[in-house]
């Protein structure tokens, strides 16, 4: 982060550059520099708040980031980020998977953003324009970098709204084909606006229309007429809404690849999303959902990170109470209901990644900000239904009803998660321990389990 050094006088900050402040869009604010260990983020975001005449909202809706290549963390307002960028190598020793020249190089800068802790619901109620201006922002920065893995026609609904925003209703004569085409990369993520395996799907047969040409004609399709800026941002945050990513942390991790195929047993990569409504894993190469889980339906356990059996080396490595390194990384143990040969059982995934704590951390907060409570029937329930879920905090003997997922379009993709699946048959399982939810599948109806006969299955 600029700013955070001594100058040559050996005054803190003398002759240095201003710290920079980065808000949605690209756009900068110089920070004034104080002496260590300089002001707190909730200062910070009180001071930005007044000087953009926000909402008192925004205290809520937004928080201050510390972001880089290798690690992003919210700030709490307690949190004082000029500390934290001086702290930074020894938080990416710990939660990244860097080299040492990586971690070397590496500089974090100082990001406004949503806040994961903001309910969607919520937001929908704000009214001032300054503010929806800056959630539209903070939402089309992780549209265009490709974070939300969604579907081409997705992609095509969000960018046909921002055109609506930016551009004002539709014009045949103005809005064409040649003129969208430069701008793809402000309104789609970046590898589909290019082509890839986005554009390859458009094209099959040389039948699909290009990016631009499908852009334009959902464009079209828009609500013509003039229409009040902060109808338009609600209605884009509405659509974002959505999806199961949105509102949400991410991080990186690796999951066990399914036996099968020539790539054999290794780890895919992989970006864990986490937010208030749950956890959902995603595949960055292939731009695809895997599996999109509400709180209700899953369990999860930490398992080899620092304050349990042993801590983490700086190589992200396990390391036990008698100092030997083991062959894993910390993992964050994710439980669900499935099938197997027709009958219904647990399963487990292990996802690999130093920053498991920080998932788990962040999983157990969300619940207690309600994120635990199942969502409506499908039948009391709109793909726009913004009411908070109702509580359900007893947990029943009989097999959940099937998962309800998030009506985006994402198809979650088991074949493709090698996971271990369990029955209760009366045996004790020792591959973890408990989670720590009372509402666990493994206590479900009094009994035990043991392991699915064939062991792991995708």
């Amino acid at each position: 982060m600029e700013g955070e050094g001594e100058g040559a006088s050996g005054a803190p900050g003398a002759n240095a550059p201003p710290a920079l402040l980065f808000l949605p869009g690209g756009s900068a604010v110089p920070l004034p520099l104080e002496p260590p260990p300089g002001p707190t983020a909730g200062e910070l975001l009180r001071r930005l708040q007044g000087a953009l005449l926000l909402p008192p909202v925004a205290a809520e809706a937004l928080a201050l980031w510390l972001s880089s290549p290798l690690l992003e963390v919210q700030l709490k307002p307690r949190h004082r980020p000029l500390r934290l960028a001086r702290q930074w190598p020894e938080l990416l020793l710990r939660f990244s998977t860097g080299s040492a020249g990586d971690i070397a190089r590496d500089e974090p800068c100082l990001q406004l953003r949503r806040s994961v802790f903001f309910p969607k619901s919520r937001e929908l109620e704000v009214q001032e324009e300054a503010l929806l201006r800056l959630l539209v922002g903070a939402a089309r920065e992780q549209l265009v970098s490709g974070r939300w893995a969604l579907e081409p026609p997705q992609s095509v609904q969000l960018g046909a709204l921002l055109c609506r925003l930016d551009m004002g209703p539709f014009d045949p004569q103005r809005h064409t084909a040649d003129t969208l085409r430069p701008l793809l990369g402000a309104l789609l993520p970046r590898a589909r606006a290019r082509g890839g395996r986005w554009g390859a799907l458009l094209r099959r047969g040389a039948r699909g229309p290009a990016p631009e040409e499908q852009l334009r004609a959902a464009f079209a399709r828009t609500p013509p007429g003039p229409a009040p800026p902060a109808r338009l941002c609600r209605d884009f945050l509405r659509s974002c809404h959505r999806l199961p990513c949105y509102g949400c942390a991410f991080f990186a991790g690796a999951i066990e690849r399914p036996p099968a195929g020539l790539l054999g047993r290794g780890l895919r990569p992989v970006r864990v999303a986490v937010g208030l409504d749950g956890v959902t894993i995603i595949d960055p190469r292939q731009q695809q959902v895997l599996l999109s889980l509400t709180y209700p339906e899953l369990c999860w356990e930490l398992v080899g990170a620092v304050g349990q059996d042993g801590a983490v080396g700086q190589d992200g490595a396990a390391v036990g109470q008698d100092g030997a390194v083991g062959q894993e990384p910390p993992q964050l143990w994710l439980e669900f209901d499935g099938e197997h040969e027709g009958a219904p059982v647990n399963r487990l995934l292990r996802v690999f990644s130093p920053q498991a704590e920080l998932m788990s951390a962040l999983i157990e907060c969300c619940i207690e900000l309600g994120g635990a409570s199942p969502a409506p029937p499908p039948d009391e329930a709109t793909p726009t239904d913004e009411d908070p879920p109702r509580d359900e905090t007893t947990p029943s003997a009989e097999a959940p009803p099937p998962a309800r997922r998030h009506e985006s379009g994402a198809r979650a993709r088991p074949q493709r998660l090698a996971t271990i699946d369990y029955v209760c048959d009366g045996q004790q399982l020792r591959r973890v321990r408990p989670p720590r939810r009372s509402a666990s599948f493994f206590a479900r109806g009094g009994g035990s389990s043991a392991p699915v006969p064939g062991g792991e299955r995708g």
